[in-house]
């Protein structure tokens, strides 16, 4: 059975797509873009987040691209308030959470910079006549404060003033500065970007993660050594859980074969581990976390031995896991890729998607009913897009560039 590159499927994918937008559109207030309840309400209570905002910016800018009416307004609205409420003009860089009455969290937090680097690149292929300022002020802030020369590794956060980092160095925020570098590149044609984003995938992915069976550590001191036992007494952690983050694992794979594509664009022969590794993430994602107690879905978070901590099914990790999929079947043409393409989506349509309140359900127990163990909320549509837009894409140039450049259902037959 064949859906990828169908015209019957991508318009599947389209109508989901508006979905999705329609929901999302809702997330605007005066600080940026707020945290979206289960009913699509604002949640005051929990304040506007630097990272939603950020990557909501870049939702919308490839709504613009794909000739969405009212998606550029958006695109304006999170320009404005990045350049606004959000932004720290005393010291730099972009505070972590404000609300209507100021700011509620001051620290500067490399993985939502590294958003605001993504939102911004997003945004410049709109051709809005701020964003390219507001790119050239993100790349300022990652080369001064998030970027080390020394380690050739993103660093994690700073205190407000960016007087002193933290010491711990994280795989997540690492993973997302490599997302954002690929974007980057694609504006800017630098070529350190794609550098910067091999070296940090040779270290986390094909030197520490390669040699644990593919179950990647996302935690390190100083000089790069795994911290095995980090946040073990705090295992749900949403952005450092303890042990792996199998969502994150497939992720990885994704974003390496992007970084794949983007060196054989420019006729260089990538390493051949770009693609083994994606592979091995993949199906070790599927070894240790699809299933594992009998019910279908993702658990959250799973040991060293591969067996399930959290086992609740969090939305992004399956939403993931279909762009990974689709990816890997570009490179390989494998049906397999296809196959679990197609039960993951199946699973969404019968456990995730909401069509009463909107969007998709952000967290289901292990019976596949609604929970909020982990996550409250349905906090933005980041993700989703990702499995509703990438499926109709080349694997080069990255999502906002290659919508922008009208690639978008190029590969459909």
């Amino acid at each position: 059975m064949k859906w990828f590159n169908t015209l019957s499927h991508n318009r599947w994918l389209e109508q989901e797509t508006d979905r999705i937008l329609d929901f999302g559109k809702n997330a605007a207030v005066p600080t940026g873009f707020g945290w979206l309840g289960n009913n699509g309400q604002i949640r005051s209570d929990m304040g506007t987040h630097l990272w939603i905002t950020a990557r909501m910016l870049h939702v919308y800018a490839v709504a613009a691209n794909m000739g969405r009416p009212g998606a550029y307004t958006l695109v304006e609205h999170g320009i404005n308030t990045l350049n606004g409420p959000l932004r720290d003009k005393q010291h730099g860089g972009w505070y972590a959470c404000v609300n209507d009455e100021g700011v509620i969290d001051a620290s500067k937090q490399g993985y939502q910079h590294f958003f605001v680097l993504l939102g911004a690149a997003s945004a410049v292929t709109t051709g809005h006549p701020q964003a390219r300022k507001l790119l050239d002020e993100a790349i300022e802030v990652i080369e001064r404060y998030f970027w080390s020369e020394d380690e050739q590794m993103c660093l994690e956060s700073w205190d407000e003033a960016f007087s002193k980092t933290e010491d711990y160095r994280g795989g997540n925020a690492n993973m997302h500065a490599v997302e954002a570098f690929l974007i980057v590149y694609d504006v800017t044609h630098d070529r350190k970007w794609l550098d910067r984003a091999l070296r940090i995938a040779s270290v986390i992915i094909h030197d520490v993660a390669r040699k644990g069976e593919y179950r990647v550590n996302e935690h390190f001191d100083t000089n790069w050594n795994p911290i095995r036992d980090y946040n073990i007494d705090n295992p749900a952690h949403r952005f450092r859980a303890y042990g792996g983050t199998p969502g994150h694992w497939i992720e990885w794979g994704r974003l390496m074969l992007h970084l794949r594509a983007a060196l054989e664009a420019r006729f260089e022969t990538p390493p051949e581990w770009l693609l083994e590794d994606a592979k091995g993430l993949f199906h070790a994602t599927i070894r240790d976390a699809w299933a594992p107690d009998g019910a279908d879905g993702f658990v959250y978070s799973v040991g060293w031995d591969g067996k399930p901590i959290v086992r609740e099914r969090v939305r992004w990790p399956i939403v993931e896991a279909m762009g990974t999929a689709y990816a890997l079947y570009t490179v390989t043409g494998e049906a397999q890729y296809e196959a679990w393409y197609q039960t993951w989506w199946e699973y969404c349509i019968k456990y995730l998607m909401d069509y009463e309140n909107g969007s998709w359900w952000q967290e289901l127990d292990t019976n596949n009913e609604v929970t909020t163990k982990v996550w409250d909320g349905k906090q933005d549509i980041y993700h989703l897009l990702h499995c509703l837009v990438i499926p109709r894409l080349p694997l080069a140039p990255g999502l906002a560039p290659a919508v922008a450049a009208g690639l978008l259902d190029s590969q459909a037959k």
